[in-house]
């Protein structure tokens, strides 16, 4: 990722996968070989049941939304910019529940329980619908 981004983690060894993938435009999660659980953000073990036999798979990119909220001040770079934006949860069609944005939908239209479909912006995961 550039230096000087402060809207994603700085990717590490075991994080360079999912940051690789969405750079691509494929939203990775974690699985879990003992228990068959999904997760995310990325462990190096299942938070469900400890064990450490989990690996990257592709999700769909489907999603429904939990929660929001609009922000309409954030002063950290590059969120100033993006003001008024949509912070989000979604719950991914896979199991996991992930922080996100919620794009191409005016706040007003947001309803818990609509279908949204992962996008990229920047190399990063966002939803619309």
């Amino acid at each position: 990722m550039s230096a000087g981004r402060h809207d994603i983690p700085e990717p590490d060894a075991f994080t360079r996968p999912y940051w690789e993938a969405a750079a691509r435009g494929r939203l990775l999660i974690r699985r879990c070989g003992a228990c068959g659980r999904a997760h995310h953000y990325p462990r190096e073990f299942c938070p469900h049941c400890w064990s450490e036999a989990v690996v990257w798979e592709e999700a769909s990119g489907r999603a429904t939304l939990y929660t929001w909220s609009t922000v309409h001040r954030n002063d950290l770079p590059p969120f100033g910019a993006r003001t008024p934006y949509t912070a989000a949860v979604v719950d991914l069609a896979e199991g996991p529940r992930m922080m996100t944005e919620v794009v191409g939908c005016a706040a007003a239209e947001l309803v818990a329980g609509m279908p949204l479909r992962v996008r990229f912006r920047e190399g990063a995961p966002v939803f619309g619908p």
